[in-house]
């Protein structure tokens, strides 16, 4: 389609007033945001159907359930082994020899036979066993922390989501509102070129920005239609209405307290990714004293008590019955260097443990850094932002008033309307981005969730 064809078509050709274009524009926002069932949310209320509904999280309560268990295993190594055994076999024996005149004879028997066995070990002394329990107990702290590092993480994903479809709503909200302004410019520079006033150039202006507003609108809605769907994924429910930012309760602050060594201090004290890798490097040090112990010899008390009946061809219908208790001793002597090999192997990991957990640590200062300065200064870019939206609205009118007195084009007035609409998005991102932040350097400092939770949606209204 040219651009003639294109400024004359069905879309361009509404002559309703800008105030009824507006509405109708705002009826079609309002239907795209009403696709799924309706109801409204804000914050904590996503926030909690996550707590619920997040496979995620599900997954990691399990995991965390799973690993748990290894602690009761690892203590009933030290509790009393008792076994029983029975077995009951038709034997069908056939006997050829010779009688004392030497002729062959054959005899055939017929029986059955049993054996029944009761067994107890009480280990005495196994070096394995004490580290094997202390090792369980790090793995069990490891899972516990996992998990709090998964619910701490479950709050920044269900705030950069919910955040990030409030953004992409705003967006479309301007998009659309830049396309009925300059669905506006366009209709009024048709109306000054053919009342002689006008050039064709400022129709080619208006309707390029025109054309290149419908692809944005394109994108945007797509945008909003993702950014809802990863946030219904995340709260397992369909959304209706967000809760959105409401600016007289929105007030950006600096973090307290504004030292960022006191942030990352508090990071490296409170953080569950550090408490699950300093579980880790203590069950891997364990695991060098369990390996240790191969070369250690073990000691068991052992009560038995035993039937057997018919067990042998010699011994056929006879019976015997058996109790014991003693103690055995088992000392390794030589195993191929297994020992030696498990020994290293287990020096290695706990090497590498150690080292994740230095390397986390610094990053770890790295990521409260980077959120610390994404705060305070998301404070002075938002200040910095409602200025330049307001001097952009004031330019806005000022070309409107210099084009109708002939000091301004059309292509200026344009310009105007380009600036405020990216200033407006850009302040939406900001307010956002500091939201973000926010969460994630209380995520990071393993901050209390529900309070954080609570804090944000303090600002939010529906």
């Amino acid at each position: 389609m040219t651009p003639q064809q294109y400024a004359h078509s069905p879309v361009l050709a509404d002559r309703r007033s800008p105030a009824a274009r507006l509405g109708c524009l705002a009826a079609a926002v309002a239907g795209l945001l009403a696709a799924a069932p309706a109801w409204s949310i804000d914050l904590r209320q996503a926030y909690e159907a996550a707590v619920a509904n997040d496979a995620t999280i599900r997954a990691s309560r399990a995991a965390a359930n799973a690993s748990r268990e290894q602690l009761p295993q690892a203590q009933a190594q030290r509790l009393p082994n008792m076994s029983f055994s029975a077995g009951r076999n038709y034997n069908d024996l056939t006997s050829r020899t010779q009688n004392f005149l030497g002729e062959p004879t054959t005899t055939v028997n017929r029986y059955y036979s049993g054996n029944q066995a009761l067994t107890i070990r009480q280990p005495l002394y196994r070096p394995a066993i004490g580290a094997l329990v202390k090792q369980a107990e790090a793995v069990v702290q490891d899972a516990d922390a996992t998990l709090e590092y998964a619910e701490q993480s479950l709050v920044v994903r269900v705030g950069e989501a919910y955040f990030e479809a409030l953004l992409a709503e705003e967006q479309l909200v301007l998009v659309s509102s830049q396309k009925s302004t300059y669905t506006v410019q366009l209709d009024a520079a048709k109306k000054g070129f053919a009342a002689g006033s006008g050039t064709r150039t400022d129709i080619d202006e208006a309707q390029a920005r025109l054309d290149m507003t419908f692809a944005q609108e394109l994108e945007v809605q797509q945008n909003v239609e993702y950014t809802r769907r990863r946030l219904e994924t995340i709260t397992g429910q369909p959304l209706g209405t967000l809760a959105r930012l409401d600016l007289a309760r929105f007030a950006p602050a600096g973090p307290a307290p504004n030292s960022v060594d006191d942030w990352i201090a508090r990071a490296e004290q409170a953080s569950p990714e550090i408490k699950a890798l300093r579980a880790r490097l203590e069950a891997a040090n364990f695991e060098i004293d369990k390996a240790k112990a191969g070369h250690k010899p073990t000691l068991d008390a052992v009560a038995q008590w035993s039937r057997n009946s018919s067990d042998s061809v010699t011994n056929v219908n006879s019976r015997y019955d058996n109790k014991s208790i003693g103690l055995q001793l088992t000392v390794p002597l030589y195993q191929g260097g297994y020992v030696n090999s498990t020994v290293r192997q287990a020096v290695a990991s706990a090497e590498r443990a150690r080292e994740q957990l230095e390397a986390t640590r610094l990053d770890l200062s790295v990521r409260v850094h980077r959120e610390f300065r994404g705060m305070t200064e998301g404070v002075l870019r938002i200040s910095a932002l409602e200025q330049a939206v307001r001097s952009a609205e004031q330019a806005v009118l000022s070309n409107q008033m210099s084009f109708k007195a002939g000091a301004r084009t059309t292509l200026d007035v344009l310009n105007a309307e380009q600036q405020k609409t990216t200033a407006l998005r850009d302040l939406a991102q900001a307010r956002y981005l500091y939201v973000a932040s926010r969460l994630r350097l209380q995520s990071l400092a393993g901050d209390e969730r529900a309070a954080s939770v609570t804090e944000i949606n303090a600002w939010l209204a529906l």
